[in-house]
C-alpha cells in the first residue's frame, strides 16, 4: 500500500506540518486496549511497556542489543501490567513504540521527550530532528496513545463509575554505576492519598524495600501522566516502579501481579467512595 501524496499547497492553507504518516501499513498500532468492559475501579496504564520502532525510522541506527536494554523499553512491565488486569478485571492500555522513539510519559516540550542519548547510548536517529519530524512522531504514538486514555476516563466520568488510575513503569537494578537497593518505588506529585498508603502496604511486605518516591519523583515538567490524567482531573492515582530484575521473566511478572491484586484489592474500598 503506497503512501498518501500530500498536496503542499492544501497542507500551506491548512497551516500544518506536511509530512506523511510515520507509521505504514506493517506497523502495529500505537496501543492496545487490554479487558475493554473491564469493572474494577482500577485503570492501568504502561507508557513504555513496548519496544517497536516504526519501519520509517530503520531501528534507530541502534543494534537490537541497545533496543532491549531499559533504554528501549520498560522491562518486564508489560507482562505485569496484563496479569494484573486480568487478576483484577481491569481496563488496560499498553503502549507499542520504544520510549526511544517518543517517550509518552513526557510533556511535550520536554527535552528527553524523544532523547538524543539515554544512559551513555547515543540515538543518532534522533539527534537534530526538525519540527517536522518531531511533530511526525507525536502524531503518530504521543497523541493517539494519550487521546484513548483520555477518551476512556472520560467515559468511566460520564457513566459515574469509580476510577483509580495506576502507572505502572518498572526502573533499572542499576544506573551510572550506583545500585539500586528497592525492589519498588511509590511514585507521586502533590496527591498522596493512594501513594503513601500503597508505599505503607509494600513497606510491609516480608523482605522488601520501598522507595517513597525513588528512584524517581513526578514532577509537572518530567511527567504527562500523572499530571494530566491524575492530578488535573482530581483522579485518585499513584506511579508504580518495579526494579527490572525482579520481573525480568513470566514467574516474576505473576508473583508482582498477585501481590499487587492482593494489596489494591484490600485499598480500593477506602478510595472508590470519593
Amino acid at each position: 500500500m503506497a503512501r498518501p501524496v500530500i498536496d503542499s499547497l492544501t497542507c500551506a492553507r491548512a497551516r500544518a506540518v506536511c509530512t506523511a504518516p510515520l507509521l505504514g501499513p506493517d506497523d502495529p498500532p500505537p496501543f492496545q486496549v487490554h479487558h475493554p468492559h473491564g469493572r474494577s475501579p482500577f485503570v492501568l496504564i504502561a507508557d513504555h511497556a513496548g519496544q517497536q520502532v516504526p519501519q520509517a525510522l530503520d531501528g534507530l541506527g541502534l543494534a537490537q542489543a541497545e533496543r532491549d536494554r531499559h533504554i528501549g523499553w520498560d522491562i518486564g512491565i508489560a507482562g505485569v501490567t496484563l496479569e494484573l488486569a486480568r487478576r483484577l478485571d481491569a481496563w488496560a492500555i499498553t503502549q507499542t513504540y520504544s520510549r526511544l522513539v517518543i517517550d509518552c510519559n513526557r510533556p511535550l516540550a520536554s527535552p528527553t521527550l524523544i532523547a538524543p542519548i539515554s544512559d551513555g547510548t547515543v540515538i543518532a536517529a534522533n539527534a537534530g530532528l526538525d519540527a517536522a519530524a518531531r511533530q511526525q512522531r507525536i502524531d503518530a504514538i504521543h497523541a493517539p496513545y494519550h487521546a484513548r486514555i483520555t477518551a476512556e476516563l472520560d467515559l468511566r466520568q460520564q457513566r459515574g463509575q469509580a476510577t483509580i488510575l495506576v502507572a505502572m513503569h518498572s526502573f533499572t537494578p542499576a544506573m551510572n554505576g550506583v545500585e539500586r537497593p528497592w525492589h519498588a518505588g511509590v511514585l507521586y506529585h502533590r496527591d498522596i492519598r493512594l501513594a503513601h498508603v500503597l508505599r505503607d502496604a509494600l513497606a510491609a511486605e516480608p523482605g522488601l524495600v520501598i522507595g517513597d518516591n525513588q528512584p524517581y519523583a513526578v514532577t509537572a515538567t518530567s511527567d504527562y501522566a500523572v499530571p494530566i490524567h491524575g492530578e488535573a482531573r482530581g483522579l485518585v492515582h499513584v506511579e508504580l516502579e518495579i526494579r527490572q530484575d525482579l520481573i525480568a521473566d513470566v514467574r516474576g511478572q505473576h508473583e508482582w501481579a498477585q501481590r499487587l491484586e492482593r494489596i489494591l484489592r484490600q485499598l480500593a474500598p477506602q478510595f472508590t467512595a470519593i
